[in-house]
């Protein structure tokens, strides 16, 4: 799982609540806040995640200000070069960054979000006259957004083609290829649906008719319109939790678990641990973060499932005896989640990834470490890069004579998916006429027996 972001696992308010399609602009706290969040991540360097933690611009909001807060930062992050390329032309120079991010949220809000013009233009104006520092310069910004009323459309219809940040660009065409690399820049332009898996598979039918959902053929729930996740049908009596469909599917790699002792690394958020609960595990939670496993207590609570929780560094603690499988949901770029995480490529700009491709390899070495004769590994990533999935197996392979693929392909997965070797390989650009997938791969390495 991504050191910088992972998709959380609990209660929160989907990124498209309050869309403001066919309405006035948004109140002007939430789009200041919204401002805060964007230079927080541009010019910061900081997440998402980082600046809506508690203490952030968002703390003072209700419910529904802070979802429209977040949803215009993240839809604003999702199509930021192409929103600058629009505005560009029509600025003779750069404006201070309260301006260019108030012009920023305009345009998202015209060109993506469906808000009536004059009412971008004078949500803008009044979010810069609220600035205090650069109140003078709310006509600059009404002329701007009156223009980018009127020339917006005919421009954002002839914007170039979304492209992958350059440093991920590369190694992802020569991967996967150049059209797949497009069709991955493309998917990262939609925000993406919520996904839910539920806590007893023989209620999917029900549970999807309830909430209005799509039954995916992997066995996860989809919504595209979710709304406050709380306020859903059986959230308060745990009946499912959040989890993207792609990270739901390694945990069923390891077919039936039902009284095996495994073992959770990396476990927070928890989607992972709660499958491995669900479906009859005992399971152990490690995790280097206290604050990052609350939340898999909280859930755990809820779901009525029972899981043993330790905050530890896996690099330094070891389990009393072996276990039967564990579960390595590795540190890495996040490189798969950034149609969910669009403030990444900002945030973390041409990360240094080498320490990370160290870290997997010796998290991979130290859990093959605990495992029973017959023991099995499950690894996995939310990258795009082979060197965290298909190079980390490979050479995990060469490194422990012995060891073998023991993938076991679960129901509604796609031939496309699998790669020669036997290991998933899932892609942002895969079903794309039902809302796409995070980037992910999984597989499950097998110790010889005897």
């Amino acid at each position: 799982m991504s050191a910088a972001a992972r998709s959380s696992a609990g209660a929160g308010t989907g990124s498209g609540a309050g869309s403001g399609a066919g309405s006035g602009a948004p109140g002007l706290a939430a789009r200041r806040a919204a401002a805060r969040l964007l230079a927080g991540v541009t010019e910061q360097r900081r997440t998402l995640a980082e600046l809506t933690a508690a203490g952030g611009p968002l703390d003072p909001l209700p419910p529904a200000e802070r979802a429209r807060a977040t949803a215009i930062a993240a839809g604003v992050l999702r199509r930021l070069p192409a929103l600058d390329a629009v505005l560009a032309p029509m600025l003779r120079k750069a404006p201070p960054a309260a301006v260019r991010d108030a012009l920023r949220i305009a345009a998202w809000e015209m060109l993506v979000d469906g808000v009536a013009g004059y009412a971008a233009v004078d949500g803008a104006v009044r979010q810069v006259r609220a600035s205090g520092r650069h109140g003078h310069l709310a006509g600059l910004t009404n002329a701007v957004a009156r223009r980018l009323s009127r020339d917006g459309p005919a421009a954002w219809a002839a914007r170039p083609e979304p492209a992958l940040p350059g440093w991920l660009h590369k190694p992802v065409a020569r991967a996967w290829g150049a059209d797949a690399a497009a069709a991955i820049a493309r998917a990262h332009e939609a925000p993406a649906p919520l996904d839910l898996t539920p806590r007893a598979p023989a209620e999917d039918a029900a549970l999807a008719a309830e909430l209005g959902a799509e039954a995916l053929p992997t066995g996860s729930l989809r919504l595209a319109e979710p709304g406050q996740v709380s306020a859903l049908p059986g959230y308060a009596q745990g009946r499912w939790w959040v989890q993207d469909a792609a990270a739901a599917l390694p945990v069923r790699l390891l077919g039936d678990v039902a009284g095996l002792r495994v073992l959770d690394l990396c476990a927070a958020p928890g989607g992972k641990t709660m499958q491995l609960a669900a479906a009859g595990a005992r399971v152990t939670a490690v995790d280097l973060s206290d604050a990052r496993l609350q939340r898999l207590r909280e859930n755990l609570a809820r779901t009525a499932l029972q899981a043993e929780v330790v905050v530890a560094d896996a690099l330094h603690w070891a389990p009393e005896a072996p276990v039967d499988a564990v579960v390595l949901d590795a540190p890495c770029s996040a490189t798969g989640t950034l149609r969910r995480h669009p403030d990444l490529p900002y945030a973390r700009p041409a990360p240094d990834l080498g320490p990370l491709f160290a870290l997997q390899a010796a998290l991979i070495d130290r859990a093959l470490g605990w495992l029973k004769p017959g023991g099995r590994l499950l690894y996995c990533t939310c990258s795009l890069l082979p060197r965290e999935g298909e190079a980390q197996a490979d050479a995990a392979l060469q490194r422990h004579p012995g060891l073998s693929v023991a993938v076991q392909r679960p129901d509604g997965t796609e031939d496309g998916w699998w790669t020669p070797e036997g290991h998933l390989r899932l892609r942002p650009d895969f079903w794309p006429g039902r809302g796409h997938l995070d980037g992910f791969f999984a597989t499950v390495l097998a110790k010889t027996e005897g």
